[in-house]
């Protein structure tokens, strides 16, 4: 089982940038991270094949980039020109099946980070 842990959560204002790390002990097929916020369905924010495959959420809109820092085991989310509804608790997740944003897709999951923008 891949054991994932998250980092790098925070509060910011509203325009603000974040970094999120996950510390992943072993790289699978595809790499991801997922937000909730309260009263929401978990969504997928981004994600990276094997092959360097990326896929993001419609609403990220050029505003965040996901990647890996192989020499680290690292998956890292930057964030940047957040906004408000952009907050929610941000989990890493890995998977075996074909790489997209579909949550069912993940059998790994880490504890969560929380992102709150707010001024």
């Amino acid at each position: 089982q891949v054991h994932l842990v998250e980092s790098g959560g925070g509060s910011v204002q509203p325009g603000g940038s974040l970094t999120l790390s996950c510390a992943v002990s072993a790289y699978t097929r595809c790499m991801g991270w997922f937000r909730q916020a309260p009263g929401k369905d978990r969504e997928g924010v981004a994600s990276m094949s094997s092959g360097g495959s990326t896929y993001y959420g419609e609403f990220v809109r050029g505003r965040f980039t996901i990647s890996k820092d192989n020499s680290k085991n690292t998956l890292v989310l930057r964030m940047s020109s957040l906004k408000p509804e952009d907050t929610a608790m941000y989990y890493c997740a890995a998977g075996v099946r074909s790489c997209g944003l579909n949550s069912r897709d993940f059998n790994a999951w880490g504890q969560g980070t929380q992102v709150t923008v707010d001024s």
